[in-house]
């Protein structure tokens, strides 16, 4: 086996700066056909919280991405968590503090983990939020039409997904807001236009989450927080601290990534009106995942390799971190025909949008995809042809693809 020296590039599709002014497909696409699988060497504020590494190796391909995503053998979550790139500011010791979120576990303890989390996601669970949120989203869309314009996040991208997390968790209405404000905080560090503090809104989610796991044990509810902390983990229920990650985990995972997809999707639509008319008229159940494909709201996570691994032809070394690029799998021209046009029609759509297809696979992937379908359908079944008033306001973050404003009018 032949050993790549690829340390020379110097392309970091981690860069916040990159970011917010796209998602890099030309160089996403010359990694692709040229290192594959391809070292990034970074600046000691690029790795904070990463102090023993000079970089990662940033996996490009789709059948790369899928293997190593697949490999708990060969790389762990745990040793230094899934996410890429934190604020210059983090600290080793912050890093390691959130191993308590499920998706920063390795097995057994994942395992153990999601099986209590999953019986929240369940067919049976999503399947009974379908007609609750399907009125909310025609209520969301009707109010929107009678502001006449206005920031489709807010008013139509976001609402969705944050009435759903309360749904499911029995929060009041009342209180999205402040899940709205928490996430934005925990996911927008390296965005100086995003006020707030991700540690403070880290520590008032989980007093929040506290509180509502001790009021479910005092007055149990026939509702998923009761089931949750009453499962039966090596003999005990969820502590506070794990329900409280998991609220966390929810709120980012549950909320954000679903506002970009449908934000994302809704600019598509704008841009190729043609593919609006089609989804009008035939309503393809493909659609969906076109929209997230099309979106890919999480363009990176990271594994570390346990032990000298192969991928791709390339070795990589025991202890280096190891970025998937998402944004660059689900453009792959070997999998994906004329990746780079929308095509609500595409069919198979093999995208790994949700973590590819292993243990880590995307708990809540059905009930993102209901969002989805239920707020396109939603504007859809009311005729509107929404028109774009200005470009998107592009969130500053090294592995999110979120937009912060985009200018409608609904009329």
């Amino acid at each position: 086996m032949t050993q790549l020296d690829t340390r020379d590039t110097v392309f970091d599709p981690t860069d916040p700066d990159t970011l917010a002014a796209g998602v890099p497909h030309e160089e996403l696409l010359r990694l692709r056909r040229t290192a594959p699988v391809s070292f990034v060497p970074q600046r000691a504020e690029a790795r904070a919280g990463f102090p023993d590494h000079e970089g990662f190796w940033a996996v490009s391909r789709h059948a790369d991405v899928a293997a190593v995503s697949k490999n708990q053998t060969d790389f762990s979550t745990r040793e230094n968590g899934v996410i890429i790139r934190f604020g210059p500011e983090m600290t080793r010791d912050e890093v390691e503090g959130s191993s308590f979120l499920l998706i920063n576990n390795d097995a057994p303890d994942h395992t153990k983990l999601r099986q209590i989390v999953s019986r929240a996601f369940t067919p049976r669970a999503i399947n009974a939020l379908h007609d609750s949120l399907k009125a909310r989203a025609e209520k969301i869309v009707d109010d929107a039409i009678a502001k006449g314009e206005g920031n489709f996040v807010e008013d139509v991208a976001a609402e969705l997904p944050l009435q759903a997390i309360a749904d499911l968790l029995g929060v009041p209405q009342e209180d999205r807001g402040r899940l709205f404000e928490w996430s934005n905080q925990l996911m927008s560090y390296d965005d100086p236009e995003v006020e707030g503090d991700q540690m403070v809104a880290f520590a008032e989610i989980l007093a929040y989450s506290m509180a509502l796991a001790d009021d479910r044990r005092q007055h149990p509810r026939e509702d998923i927080v009761t089931r949750l902390i009453s499962a039966d983990v090596d003999g005990r229920g969820l502590t506070d601290d794990e329900f409280g990650f998991f609220m966390i985990l929810l709120a980012v995972a549950g909320n954000e990534t679903t506002r970009n997809a449908i934000t994302w999707g809704q600019h598509a639509f704008m841009a190729d009106p043609a593919q609006w008319e089609l989804f009008c008229r035939e309503r393809p159940r493909t659609a969906t995942d076109e929209i997230i494909r099309w979106a890919t709201p999480i363009t990176a996570f990271q594994r570390t390799a346990l032990r000298d691994v192969e991928i791709g032809g390339v070795v990589v070394p025991k202890g280096e971190r190891v970025g998937l690029l998402y944004a660059s799998a689900n453009f792959d021209e070997d999998v994906f025909e004329d990746p780079f046009t929308f095509d609500i029609t595409r069919d198979p759509n093999p995208h790994q949008a949700f973590g590819g297809h292993g243990a880590h696979y995307c708990i809540g992937a059905n009930l993102a995809r209901m969002e989805v379908d239920l707020m396109f359908n939603a504007i859809a079944d009311r005729g509107l042809q929404i028109r774009q008033l200005g470009e998107p306001d592009r969130l500053r973050s090294g592995w999110v693809n979120g937009v912060k404003d985009l200018r409608v009018s609904y009329r």
